[in-house]
């Protein structure tokens, strides 16, 4: 199925070992020129970089105060959902990826299982990997009612995306809407109904429609709190604000609704990409495509383990730099097909994400020699107009993004992340050390999927993720 993808937009060619090497070289060059002119490039890189991070928070900033007053994520009520009789419902496809999983198949199976749709209109299908036999094995002992499994044969990239474009390019997959669910994934069981309901509704320049993300487990620890808040800002406020400035909306990794045909216009998922997520939603605004949020609710679970976190965190941001190098390959090009604001959004809302968040270390680092020792190394990479950028950054802009973050977990309805909320500066520390992983794997192992361990918390009931 990879061959629907064009080329141009693969991260396979955008970062072959070529790309990699030109990108390496580049770096050395600005070592060199940094110790042949110690006085004038590295403060001219310190500016650069202090202006285009304060630049970028004030912009994160206002999209999660402005998402807060949307009025444009699609909601669609239980009656009207319910109200489509079963012969108007198109044939649902529903992808169910897993790998060395065995533990939590049930769980899977207990959240799909409940989802509210003619069973005759419907085709699940497991995604298990042929040398997987530990996970095969599960799923044999299981009574599967009605969800065909599919052994996905031997081979490299062993990503999602690989897997779910090889259960599509099986000859009797005859969906008209395709979804995808994660292995934990516990979604509103009228989340099909509303997204079929949606689709009639909107304009036919829709392609996609992205439901809201939760944490069934957000109380369980400080980490899953500070997890469960981000989700809550990026899917209730950020991408909804977004959306209404016309800019990309990147994909979540699941419960997105697509028409099976205008998934395989833009080409499917990148084997190649580790967030194949994020990469399609931006195929799909340069094809001409909108994506919208509905509001319905997919709850998962929230990485409570540190160590498993920044695997998953580091993956994420691996993904994000990746699908910012393929979509910049031709900046013109990009430009005329989405627009200048929406290409600078969207380097904003991807490779500048891991980058912003290994930068804040880098600076938090020389604060603290600063401190130590006032040496001169640090008053010439820190001029007077550069220092005072980072003051802004470091005395109005931290404290302005824990105060920003305090109002929107308010606004949507979670008091009680507060506290969370105010020891979120632990939580950057995190995503730095994320980001300088991603940088590394980025280098040296950049189409590695790095395995998130799931099941570390028991899901709540499957009423629970009914949207509102």
């Amino acid at each position: 199925m990879g061959e629907l993808l064009e080329p141009q937009f693969s991260a396979r060619t955008a970062l072959g070992s070529r790309a990699l090497v030109v990108l390496g070289a580049a770096a050395v060059l600005l070592v060199a020129l940094s110790v042949a002119y110690p006085t004038r490039v590295p403060p001219l890189v310190a500016m650069l970089s202090a202006w285009l991070y304060l630049a970028s928070t004030v912009d994160r900033n206002l999209l999660m105060l402005r998402g807060l007053n949307s009025s444009s994520m699609i909601r669609v009520s239980e009656t009207d959902a319910r109200a489509v009789p079963d012969w108007q419902l198109p044939r649902y496809t529903v992808l169910l990826p897993v790998y060395d999983e065995p533990a939590i198949v049930r769980n899977l199976l207990n959240g799909v299982g409940h989802l509210d749709y003619p069973p005759g209109k419907l085709d699940v299908m497991l995604l298990v990997e042929e040398d997987d036999s530990a996970t095969r094995k599960a799923v044999e002992a299981l009574s599967l009612n009605g969800i065909r499994v599919v052994v996905v044969p031997h081979s490299l990239p062993k990503t999602k995306p690989k897997a779910c474009n090889y259960a599509m390019s099986i000859s009797d997959v005859d969906g008209e809407m395709i979804t995808l669910y994660d292995a934990e994934d516990v979604p509103d069981p009228l989340q099909l109904r509303r997204a079929v309901v949606a689709f009639r509704r909107v304009p036919a320049d829709v392609g996609c429609l992205q439901a809201r993300l939760g944490y069934f487990n957000e109380r369980q620890n400080l980490l899953t709190r500070w997890f469960s808040m981000e989700y809550d800002q990026w899917f209730g406020a950020v991408l909804p604000a977004v959306q209404d400035a016309g800019c990309v909306v990147p994909l979540g990794g699941t419960s997105n609704h697509m028409r099976v045909r205008v998934w395989r216009e833009v080409g499917g998922w990148d084997e190649h990409n580790v967030t194949e997520d994020a990469d399609l939603g931006v195929r799909l605004a340069r094809y001409g495509y909108r994506t919208v949020i509905i509001d319905s609710i997919t709850l998962e679970e929230a990485n409570s383990d540190v160590i498993n976190w920044i695997r998953q965190r580091s993956r994420w941001y691996k993904g994000y730099l990746q699908t910012q190098i393929v979509h910049m390959r031709k900046p013109q090009l990009l430009i005329r097909q989405i627009g200048l604001k929406a290409t600078l959004r969207l380097v904003n809302m991807t490779g500048a994400i891991p980058l912003s968040n290994a930068v804040n270390i880098i600076l938090w680092s020389i604060m603290l020699v600063w401190l130590v020792g006032h040496p001169q190394a640090v008053s010439m990479l820190f001029p007077p107009i550069t220092y005072y950028v980072c003051l802004t950054l470091f005395l109005l802009a931290a404290p302005l993004s824990i105060y920003v973050g305090l109002v929107v977990t308010v606004a949507l309805g979670k008091p009680h992340l507060w506290w969370a909320a105010v020891l979120v500066p632990g939580y950057w520390v995190l995503q730095s050390i994320a980001a300088f992983k991603a940088l590394y794997q980025l280098f040296f192992r950049p189409f590695y999927w790095e395995k998130t361990v799931h099941g570390l918390a028991a899901p709540r009931g499957v009423g629970a993720a009914e949207g509102a």
